[in-house]
């Protein structure tokens, strides 16, 4: 049964009616920075599909003007007789005396105003430090659903149209849209009544009925910029911002055609001098792409705008990319190794969207993997590999994306890749693990599969196929299917359109192994209706000869609930090797210790990915009550000799997991797990130190500070004492020298945890004050971590009157973290729900803050309360978030109360092996 062409119901409530397309916009926005302000004019071809005589369309927070509708068949222009906005669906409905015939040309005249606020959606206000105080500036950010909040509009991506924007401004500003500026002239002189073109017209219009004053004196100290006409685009992707930007400039030549094309990003001066590495990715990675998919980038340039308040990382909006401070500056002297990644995998994974999004577009919103999973995949991981091979992008894919994925699709509140969203709230909640992490980690694991060579020739012609236009599921599927001559949709079907992944329990038998395919729950409970999936699984077998030489076989595939596979099973053997595909291995505890010796061994047939994935399958399997915590606890102590950077590292996530869900435990278990934490990583920094040279390796640089971070936070005395004394250092000179970026965070974070208020006043300075997005996002979470009860009332206090709305959740992340201020977080939070709601309507991060908020209790008790608050609140826009964090409390609560006793008595036995 092949995967259906898509899950879209156009007759739904939600959806726009379809006697009507939009083909042309002509906007001309007028934007007032000191009011704050704008104002717009637009002009939209339409092509009548079916007879009408009313027009729907979508419309949010802005007052619309009365419109009029001309006609090429009616040969007159008519004025609306009314016009009734639905708030619920975001539409305006207007109606005309006379319908338009079917088959007909029209178009629509319709200005507006609105105020620019900071809610960091629509056509939002942003600010930055200027000569003491603070200059407003504007951009967009139109994704999913909110350039109906900009403009009136068909907001729905499968309506795409083409755009010509004008935008009207102060003349020392720099306006900037997805196409670059054909034309661009003081307002005063040049724009007189006898102009009567298209530019002229609308200018004059908006000059008086937008200004509030007289159209003699309006136009003075006013531009008009107008850009080049786009492609067809979707209205998510539309973009435009006004303000005084500096910028630095760069190009690329296509190695397709031989074009040169330029490339800018675009910020406030007070932060323009740490854009350069951002703007060098793009000229790195843009002709990487266009050979790697075979189409070149059409637009004649590719702008980035950073910006200071921002809700997302950053948005893909074609041909001038957006996104926060943190997703784009990077100083080579001042940043961390993590913040060079973060922006390079950033701009990477943006520049993949200008051809999975914005050349190809899903066409509705359950189909939003096609854009996130192939721009995680392709630019985090494909392209990264060839401009930072030392990087290793493909291995820490594991912990980065497959772990994230698995965590959340472990849940019974989990949901399809390809889920149906009925409306905007749902839309927004599906911008999460699985349509990023799960899609992009379900598209690497087909590529194992068919191979890269082939994977990546049927995307390009999948692109090709699709140019301009827009695609579902299915098309994808034609065009690898096409590469590889291989049933694709057979093969991926379950793994798009049904909940949750697989666990494969191994049973040892003479001869092989007996494996079996269940649905895997992190509760441990799978009812039998939500087991009835079967996925077709590759299985990656490694296998090892007579001569200790290992092979892995990539074509045996389970496809059906359970197989025998014949091996010898007195050599090492492993199911998922290089941990490629979506499932996690159960194998009986006597085989988990066997691995783990054979893991820890001298010249090991496994891999890294292969140990990672042992590792994090080892605490996975224990949370869902499959295997037991101690054997977990035993496979980590045998890797104690182990080398690679990321394999400690997911040594250390599960050991800091174990550690934040025991954290109501009795104090001498939580201080046994921590003094097996610094039994483990201590050594590391007695060997690597504090100091980082240029010379130093990324995988070493990263160990050294895993190594410290992991210490500190199992307070490890001598590692307190240096961090401790390096703050102490810049607390009093102002010097940071002693704190090498890579430490930042858990330098700031030490403390104040281990500090009081002198401390706690010295970290909020320089959260005011950063040097750089590292050095704030350091000093945000640093100050959830104080131990000081008056202290935690201030910090929370502090974000209600003193955070951006954009950094609140970095705030909430640190005391969500901090066993000291859980309760009191979570207390605030519902004591001011009114006011995150209201301050984050229609925001991703309102999830993130709820997540915060609860996810971290361990008890059925707090899951009834929070429960009982929610009881009489409207959660229709965080509901999935919601319910994941109750799942992951009741999980945590039956993993505690099953496995207590067994931890218990590991650390016991540990405890008195080591003399710890």
């Amino acid at each position: 049964m092949s995967a259906p062409t898509t899950l879209q119901k156009p007759k739904d409530v939600y959806r726009l009616p379809e006697d009507v397309k939009p083909t042309h916009y002509d906007l001309t926005f007028k934007t007032d920075l000191e009011k704050p302000a704008f104002s717009g004019y637009a002009v939209i071809d339409l092509d009548v599909l079916e007879e009408t005589s009313v027009i729907t369309f979508n419309s949010a927070a802005i007052k619309l003007q009365k419109c009029s509708i001309k006609s090429d068949a009616l040969k007159e222009e008519q004025t609306e007789i009314s016009q009734v906005a639905d708030e619920a669906q975001e539409r305006v409905a207007v109606r005309f005396e006379k319908p338009l015939p079917k088959g007909s040309k029209a178009q629509l005249c319709i200005g507006w105003e609105a105020p620019l606020t900071d809610n960091m959606m629509g056509y939002y206000l942003s600010s930055a430090p200027h000569e003491g105080k603070k200059r407003n500036y504007a951009l967009t950010h139109f994704e999913p659903t909110a350039a109906r909040r900009a403009f009136p509009c068909w907001d729905e991506p499968l309506l795409k149209a083409t755009y010509t924007i004008t935008l009207i401004s102060r003349e020392d500003t720099v306006n900037l849209s997805n196409m670059p500026a054909i034309e661009e002239h003081s307002l005063a002189q040049k724009d007189s009544p006898e102009d009567e073109t298209s530019l002229g017209r609308l200018s004059r219009i908006l000059a008086s009925f937008v200004a509030n004053e007289p159209p003699a004196t309006a136009n003075s100290g006013w531009k008009v910029t107008k850009f080049q006409k786009t492609p067809p685009v979707s209205t998510y992707l539309v973009a435009f911002a006004n303000g005084h930007f500096s910028h630095l400039e760069s190009s690329y030549t296509s190695p397709i055609s031989g074009k040169t094309r330029p490339l800018r990003i675009y910020a406030t001066p007070d932060i323009i001098h740490q854009a350069q590495y951002a703007l060098d990715l793009k000229a790195k990675v843009l002709p990487i792409y266009e050979e790697v998919f075979e189409v070149e980038y059409p637009l004649p340039k590719l702008d980035t705008l950073v910006a200071h308040d921002f809700d997302a990382g950053a948005m893909e909006n074609w041909g001038l990319i957006t996104g926060r401070t943190s997703a784009f500056l990077f100083d080579e002297k001042k940043s961390s190794l993590e913040a060079k990644k973060r922006v390079a995998g950033t701009q990477s994974h943006e520049v993949a969207h200008m051809w999975f999004g914005d050349i190809v577009t899903m066409s509705w919103w359950d189909n939003l993997w096609l854009n996130e999973g192939f721009a995680t995949l392709m630019g985090e991981v494909i392209i990264m590999d060839r401009v930072y091979p030392e990087w290793k992008v493909n291995s820490s894919f594991i912990t980065d994306h497959l772990e994230r994925a698995l965590d959340l699709d472990a849940q019974r509140s989990s949901h399809p890749i390809e889920v149906d969203c009925p409306d905007a709230n749902q839309i927004n909640q599906i911008f999460d693990a699985l349509s990023y992490s799960k899609a992009g980690s379900m598209l690497r694991m087909l590529a194992n599969y068919v191979g890269e060579k082939e994977f990546l020739k049927g995307v390009s012609i999948y692109l090709r196929d699709h140019l301009y236009g827009n695609s579902v599921t299915r098309d994808l599927w034609d065009g690898i299917a096409k590469a590889t001559g291989q049933d694709i949709p057979k093969i991926m079907e379950n793994w798009v359109l049904k909940i949750g992944f697989p666990v494969i329990t191994v049973t040892e038998k003479e001869g092989g192994i007996h494996i079996r395919q269940d649905r895997f729950l992190s509760s441990g409970d799978v009812k039998e209706e939500e087991n009835q999936t079967i996925w077709y699984i590759p299985l990656s077998l490694l296998t090892t000869d007579a001569n200790g030489k290992s092979s892995v076989d990539r074509s045996i595939v389970l496809d059906k609930r359970e197989m025998t596979i014949p091996l010898d099973t007195s050599k090492p053997f492993k199911l998922n090797a290089g941990t490629v595909s979506v499932f996690r291995t159960a194998y009986s505890p006597e085989r988990l210790t066997k691995l783990g010796e054979q893991a820890s061994a001298k010249n090991s047939v496994f891999s890294t990915e292969d140990r990672m994935g042992l590792v994090t399958d080892a605490f996975e399997l224990a949370r869902s009550n499959v295997s037991k915590t101690s054997g977990a606890l035993n496979l980590i102590n045998k890797l104690r000799s182990e080398k690679e950077q990321l394999v400690w590292n997911s040594i250390g996530t599960e050991l800091g997991r174990v550690q934040s869900v025991w954290w109501e435990q009795p104090k001498e278990v939580r201080e046994r797990l921590n003094a097996l934490r610094r039994t483990l990583f201590g050594p590391l920094v007695e060997n690597l130190g504090y100091e980082y040279s240029p010379s130093d390796s990324p995988d070493i640089r990263e160990l050294r500070t895993l190594a410290v971070s992991t210490s500190a936070v199992a307070d490890h005395p001598e590692v307190v004492k240096e961090l401790r004394a390096r703050f102490k250092h810049l607390q009093d000179t102002g010097d940071d020298s002693r704190i090498p970026a890579d430490l930042q965070r858990i330098a700031y974070r030490i403390a104040v945890q281990h500090g009081g208020r002198e401390e706690h006043e010295a970290v909020r300075k320089l959260f005011k004050t950063p040097s750089t997005p590292s050095s704030k996002i350091a000093s945000m979470m640093a100050l959830g971590f104080t131990q000081d009860s008056a202290l935690i009332e201030e910090t929370l206090a502090f974000t209600l009157t003193n955070v951006q709305t954009q950094d609140l959740p970095y705030f909430f992340s640190g005391l969500s973290a901090n066993p000291a201020s859980r309760r009191k977080l979570s207390g605030f939070f519902q004591d001011n729900f009114d006011e995150f709601y209201k301050r984050f309507d229609g925001n991703f991060s309102l999830g993130n803050l709820i997540k915060a908020s609860f996810q971290q209790f361990t008890s059925e008790k707090d899951a009834a309360q929070v429960e009982a608050f929610f009881k009489t609140k409207d959660v229709s826009k965080f509901n999935l978030a919601l319910a994941q964090s109750l799942d992951k409390v009741r999980v945590n609560a039956a993993w505690v109360e099953r496995d207590g006793k067994d931890v218990t008595d590991w650390l016991a036995a540990w405890n008195k092996e080591n003399n710890a």
